[in-house]
């Protein structure tokens, strides 16, 4: 896929959530403790290495008022723009669309 065809880098729902934390000053230990997360994962989250799961996003709705339908939206828009930078899934597809052409 060129650079034309990609309409957008991927953004990772964490930086949404990372930027609304440094925006009220508080540390991401601190909301990990009070939500009852593990720090870690709760790290890796915000820094796009884990996803915002469906429950995740309802906790975070709860306790920072960011609607989860917005964090489920973007996680899935995430997934989708990196799973079409897939160069060899992009080859299945291909390949697929071409045998499809047949039927």
């Amino acid at each position: 896929m060129d650079e034309l065809a990609t309409p957008f880098s991927p953004v990772h729902p964490g930086e949404l959530i990372k930027d609304e934390l440094e925006c009220r000053q508080l540390s991401q230990k601190l909301v990990a403790e009070r939500l009852g997360l593990p720090y870690t994962a709760f790290n890796e989250v915000l820094n796009g290495k884990r996803p915002v799961t469906t429950d995740l996003a309802l906790v975070l709705e709860a306790a920072l008022g960011i609607p989860a339908y917005i964090l489920v939206g973007m996680q899935s828009d995430y997934n989708l723009q990196v799973a079409r930078e897939d160069k060899k899934l992009a080859k299945r597809l291909a390949e697929i669309r071409k045998a499809a052409a047949l039927l």
